[in-house]
């Protein structure tokens, strides 16, 4: 490329709008990124400890050891809800040793409860990440649009218009739009991602405490 139109110099030689306009884009092409990486070492952590609760849980053994080894224990989200359930069971087979319903209920709202916290938790900042894919490419173009007209307010001093004296301007407004691309791009792909896979997590949570509601069913009798 040139170097009087490399993306360097056509930056520097924006107005100054333009200029303001692309350290906006690049501070949330930046914010997205942080939030991206933090929220896949998040999930990736999340169902790694769900696949290995799941295996714990599945094996057969004694629900009170189980519940007695991972409590206080920070073991993924599914462990927080068994633990939030099976806690809730104890305490009202003890205040209550006969009344099955006030078991099961006392663990179903309890497990609920962690579930919507834990589910938040993950859910966290997946708005923002819809709102930068989603304005980006709005702030990109008013940029490009801003630098276009000053391109072409600049004709108007000039006897001979001609293509090499209107083309660094309006590569330099394309290049709002560009950077904005750059940030909207990978927010969306992220925000499309993130959400497929912590409805899976949801799922799968849910469908655990329907089969774990009905163990304590059994028990309870």
């Amino acid at each position: 490329m040139n170097t009087e139109l490399s993306i360097l110099t056509l930056v520097e030689q924006a107005s100054l709008l333009v200029q303001i306009v692309m350290v906006g884009l690049m501070l949330i092409s930046l914010s997205s990124w942080t939030t991206i990486f933090r929220k896949l070492f998040m999930i990736r952590s999340a169902r790694r400890n769900t696949v290995r609760f799941e295996d714990s849980f599945w094996r057969g053994g004694d629900l009170g050891s189980l519940y007695q080894s991972i409590k206080g224990q920070d073991q993924g989200p599914l462990a927080r809800v068994f633990e939030a359930g099976m806690g809730e069971f104890l305490k009202v087979r003890q205040q209550k040793p006969g009344d099955i319903a006030a078991m099961i209920d006392g663990a179903r709202r309890a497990m609920n409860a962690t579930f919507q916290r834990e589910l938040d938790a993950l859910e966290a900042n997946l708005a923002f990440l819809a709102s930068a894919g989603s304005v980006s490419p709005y702030i990109g173009l008013f940029g490009t649009v801003w630098g276009i007209m000053n391109s072409f307010r600049g004709l108007a001093n000039v006897q001979q218009a001609t293509l090499a004296s209107v083309a660094p301007g309006i590569a330099e407004a394309l290049v709002a739009t560009a950077i904005g691309l750059f940030a909207a791009i990978p927010a969306v792909v992220a925000y499309n991602r993130f959400s497929h896979d912590i409805d899976r997590l949801a799922n799968r949570c849910e469908t655990f405490m329907d089969e774990f509601l009905n163990i304590l069913h059994r028990q309870a009798r």
